[in-house]
């Protein structure tokens, strides 16, 4: 077998390991949605919003970016196979970990009047920053062990702690939103952060690493280089949130907590049920390019092999979603919300030119590039808050979807210059064909959506699923090997 057909398989693969628990975390997610649609509807579903928007913002501030910087550095020492060295970058990431947690948790409660302030308009909410405060430091102490496992690729490790997690953060939460409707939001955030704290804690002991003391003193010096690319990472990531922050605030100012509700489910649904394939893909993928990041060849094949899966995985779930966008609405949420449908299938197209600037955006994170890094979040950042105004200004819900399609595509032709002209990547013509095909098929789709007659719409939207699956199993089998491909698979069930 070649080295690239092996590749392209060990991304299948890894997308396969960790993508079947996330698809039960989906399922988890998609129950803990139901539940809270049914017992506190739309209004709910906007506090729940917001809350967990300044929190995840201060989050953002006080976390360093030790997310994604403590990866980089985990897999870097990890290559070399060197245990001493690995353990070592685990137990300070372990520490700072801490310390950054108790540092966000003491933020909350001291500017938890300005957070209710910013957040709702009064001072009605400070009591409950006082009471979430402690879910900082539970998340944080939390990221410390995900990293560890993300960083030495230990994906079936990381899949277990987030799915059992999340099942005994769900269990817990049905009684209390059953009982106490609107007034099980804080518990709820509460219950499931420490539930998740705790699976972490268990799983963390099945990593083998060597019991290395470190004082407190010289945490940060030996954790300059994390805390050098995790403070652009910091920076980047509130950028994110506080762009996220400000298009809440303006929703709910303008339309009120019922559309922030709306415009939430919308985007939890694009982010988190569509999204989901990107955080599947990068627990790979990131550590990866990372382990190569001064390989430019290596690199760029790296980039192209992932982009190509990310087509080929996102297209098809485009193309079911909008045939079946209504059904799905229903069963995730209620027939309250069917007005985010046009929303969210302008927005699924736009995770088609995600699914290629995604994949181009790790090559800034594994190089380190800080420089270029925090430039670009901030121009992508400002650009996104103001096309999600003028998108909601002129055409309410709509508008906020279009503007996310919108905003996608620009971001994929900005990362095609920037990692040209810095980094020397540029993508095969092949792959522009394949690429376009399969906009073409999507976007084909999303007009069919529009045909009044339902037996030509849906005759013609089925002739485009098998069209598409005869075009990605042509695809699969130039890769990889059909063949290949199937017996590994039944290897695996052997084993």
């Amino acid at each position: 077998m070649t080295e690239s057909k092996s590749s392209y398989l060990q991304i299948l693969k890894a997308t396969s390991i960790f993508g079947g628990m996330q698809f039960l975390n989906i399922l988890i997610s998609i129950v803990r949605t139901k539940l809270v649609a049914l017992f506190i509807g739309p209004a709910g579903m906007g506090i729940i919003a917001l809350l967990n928007s300044a929190l995840n913002t201060v989050g953002g501030i006080t976390g360093l970016g030790i997310e994604t910087s403590a990866v980089k550095h985990i897999s870097e020492q990890h290559n070399e196979e060197d245990l001493q060295s690995v353990s070592r970058i685990v137990t300070v990431v372990r520490k700072m970990t801490f310390w950054v947690g108790i540092f966000g948790a003491l933020m909350v409660t001291a500017f938890s009047g300005v957070l209710s302030q910013l957040t709702f308009g009064n001072s009605n909410y400070t009591y409950l920053f006082v009471y979430l405060s402690g879910t900082l430091f539970f998340r944080q102490l939390t990221v410390g062990q995900m990293v560890v496992f993300q960083g030495l690729r230990k994906l079936k490790t990381l899949a277990k702690a987030n799915f059992y997690g999340n099942l005994i953060g769900l269990l817990l939460s049905v009684p209390l939103y059953y009982f106490y409707r609107i007034d099980a939001v804080v518990p709820t955030i509460v219950v499931t952060s420490l539930s998740s704290l705790l699976v972490s804690f268990y799983f963390s002991k099945q990593i083998k690493i060597q019991k290395i003391t470190i004082p407190n003193s010289q945490v940060l010096v030996e954790g300059k280089g994390i805390v050098k690319l995790g403070l652009m990472m910091s920076l980047s990531g509130l950028m994110t949130l506080l762009a996220s922050y400000i298009i809440q605030i303006y929703v709910g100012k303008t339309g009120g907590l019922n559309q922030v509700g709306l415009y939430n489910s919308g985007f939890t649904l694009l982010n988190s049920y569509v999204g989901i394939v990107f955080t599947v893909m990068s627990t790979d993928y990131f550590p990866k390019l990372s382990s190569i990041c001064n390989d430019k060849q290596k690199i760029r094949v790296s980039v192209i092999e992932q982009s190509y899966m990310s087509v080929f995985i996102m297209t098809p779930i485009v193309i079911l979603f909008l045939i079946f966008a209504p059904i799905i609405v229903q069963i995730l949420f209620t027939s309250k919300f069917l007005s985010i449908i046009p929303m969210v299938c302008f927005g699924i197209l736009g995770m088609l030119f995600r699914a290629v600037s995604w994949s181009m955006g790790f090559i800034l994170i594994a190089k380190g590039d800080s420089e270029m890094f925090i430039k670009t979040a901030f121009c992508f950042n400002f650009l996104s808050v103001i096309l999600n105004i003028l998108g909601y200004y002129f055409y309410g819900l709509d508008g906020l979807g279009f503007s996310f399609l919108i905003y996608y595509l620009v971001h994929l032709v900005a990362m095609k210059i920037i990692t040209g002209k810095r980094y020397d990547f540029y993508f095969e013509d092949n792959f522009f064909r394949t690429y376009i095909i399969c906009i073409a098929m999507c976007v084909a789709v999303f007009c069919m959506r529009y045909i009044q007659n339902p037996i030509l719409k849906y005759s013609l939207m089925t002739l485009m699923i098998i069209l598409f699956f005869g075009f990605v199993l042509y695809h699969l089998d130039k890769k990889i090997g059909l063949k290949y491909l199937f017996n590994s698979i039944s290897k695996r069930r052997n084993d």
